[in-house]
């Protein structure tokens, strides 16, 4: 499985200071474990942005073009110059930024590798049920929703 995409038509950015961008679920409990964990580990240097598309002012067009869906899915991050990763990757080139990447190096061996990503899947698949939240259609639908629902002088912080 292919591990890194690259947006086509993306003008690289040399003068940002991340080295990464991370989407998160912010109403997942275990991602929020996660990204406070990386949080503190970045430590107000800046290397990672973090991005939660639960929140009602993600805008795809901002984050490489990744849906909502898409995001859902799976984990994402873009590169500073416009290259989109997922899967285990995001999680290797997150920890390799924060000086930690020892500890996902064994993804990236041939007999290790294969099984890890293939349990990363599995683990996408069910994260949403496993975590007691409806699945991505569901949550997708009600998004739609709430995103049309709204008037445009209402504001899209936190529902």
């Amino acid at each position: 499985m292919t591990q890194t995409l690259t947006t086509p038509n993306k003008t690289p950015t040399t003068s940002t200071p991340w080295k990464i961008k991370l989407l998160y679920d912010g109403q997942c409990p275990l991602c929020l474990r996660e990204v406070n964990f990386l949080q503190k580990r970045d430590a107000g240097r800046g290397l990672i942005t973090f991005v939660d598309i639960s929140d009602f002012n993600y805008r795809p067009e901002e984050h490489g073009n990744i849906s909502f869906e898409a995001a859902m899915g799976r984990i994402h991050a873009l590169l500073p110059d416009g290259t989109i990763i997922q899967n285990l990757e995001v999680f290797y080139r997150i920890y390799q930024v924060l000086g930690l990447g020892w500890i996902y190096a064994p993804t990236r061996w041939p007999l290790i590798g294969p099984i890890m990503n293939k349990l990363y899947e599995i683990w996408a698949h069910w994260r949403l049920p496993l975590t007691g939240r409806p699945n991505l259609a569901t949550l997708v639908k009600q998004r739609q929703d709430a995103l049309t629902s709204e008037t445009p002088s209402e504001c899209r912080c936190q529902h």
